[in-house]
């Protein structure tokens, strides 16, 4: 390990979200490695559970007065309330993740801007891309970007035009103890013994349409266990699918947990159908847990996740039959995980990356 840093994190609130909870997860763990870490929460807002000797400290420059005049003045007054903050502490690595509208005000800092999605290949529309890179150059030309998959730094170099040497790749790092240990707690009885696990939001982006129609087309009987909540709209909208391909027998939709481990754990398999991620933990996290996976090939991470062995389980991104064809073959014979599946995103190879920044 390099000599120990002073490590600053500034994220808009602990409220849902993957990228949330690997901050949380990346922090805790350069903390373990004897690094000085505090946190910056710019709002109140908390659902994920917050390691106990974390220092995190809630800002609050967002609120109600701020969204209602939000303006580029509003964002440098924020940006000054947190340079001032972080003139105490006096950080050597400052990391800002998913509040760049306002930490982008920041300079003077070793600053690097996190980012989880690729939101360049999520649309088709020629319009919705053009303003997406104008905001990407905006927040980040010029300034040093940690991408949390190759997929994402090449959409940021390649179609937003940012300097290939300002973006590092730096996967995101997973607590294998702390992940078999929580899948050691008890779940609910499911009434099954055997299952396919969905994990993801009621939104478009996760695609439940996809999941259900090629689950329905698979045949097989082995029921589909869905983790998740969103807008009510959605939800219904799952529900009604569920209900016109006559899979109520078979679909079981449990809501919200905190702690998706034992469900991931005792699952069959793991799938995952989005049209776009960044690095979906989901599938390493399912690997962690010896827990085979199935996927789309959605830009980015899967193909960065699914390698050697797993390839074979990684579908074409509109090839529903392909993915009804994998649903089967898992079926009739689970694939069998070991740790090359998954060294890549351990701690010990990750943390180290995070302490030469």
């Amino acid at each position: 390990m390099t000599s120990s840093k002073r490590f600053a994190f500034i994220i808009s609130d602990f409220y849902g979200g993957g990228a949330q909870k690997v901050l949380l997860n990346t922090a805790e763990g350069l903390r373990l490695r004897g690094n000085d870490v505090k946190v910056f929460t710019l709002r109140e807002r908390v659902e994920h559970h917050i390691p106990p000797d974390l220092n995190v400290v809630n800002l609050g420059v967002i609120n109600k007065l701020t969204k209602a005049f939000s303006n580029v003045f509003i964002e440098k007054l924020q940006a000054l309330f947190i340079k001032k903050e972080l003139d105490k502490y006096c950080p050597d690595v400052v990391i800002s993740c998913s509040c760049d509208k306002i930490t982008r005000h920041l300079t003077g800092y070793n600053i690097y801007f996190w980012v989880h999605s690729n939101s360049l290949d999520s649309s088709l529309d020629k319009k919705k891309v053009k303003k997406e890179i104008s905001k990407i150059r905006k927040h980040y030309l010029g300034r040093k970007v940690i991408a949390v998959s190759s997929g994402i730094k090449d959409a940021l170099v390649l179609r937003a035009g940012l300097e290939e040497n300002d973006v590092s790749v730096i996967y995101n790092p997973f607590n294998q103890s702390l992940i078999r240990e929580k899948a050691k707690e008890s779940l609910y009885d499911l009434s099954f013994e055997e299952y396919f696990i969905f994990i993801g939001t009621f939104e478009r982006r996760k695609r439940h349409d996809r999941l259900l129609s090629a689950y329905h087309n698979s045949g097989v009987k082995t029921p589909l266990v869905i983790l998740g909540k969103g807008k009510p709209e959605e939800e219904k909208s799952i529900k009604n699918l569920i209900k016109k391909l006559g899979l109520d027998d078979r679909v079981k939709l449990i809501g919200y947990h905190e702690n998706p481990y034992p469900f991931i754990k005792k699952a069959k398999s793991l799938i995952l159908t989005s049209d776009q991620e960044g690095l979906p933990t989901v599938l390493i996290e399912a690997l962690f847990l010896h827990t085979p996976v199935i996927s789309v090939d959605c830009p980015s991470g899967p193909r960065e996740i699914l390698k050697g062995n797993l390839k074979k389980f990684l579908v074409p991104l509109n090839d529903e039959s392909a993915l009804s064809e994998a649903i089967r073959e898992m079926d009739d014979s689970p694939l069998e995980i070991n740790v090359d599946n998954y060294r890549d995103f351990s701690e010990d190879a990750v943390l180290p990356k995070f302490e030469e920044l």
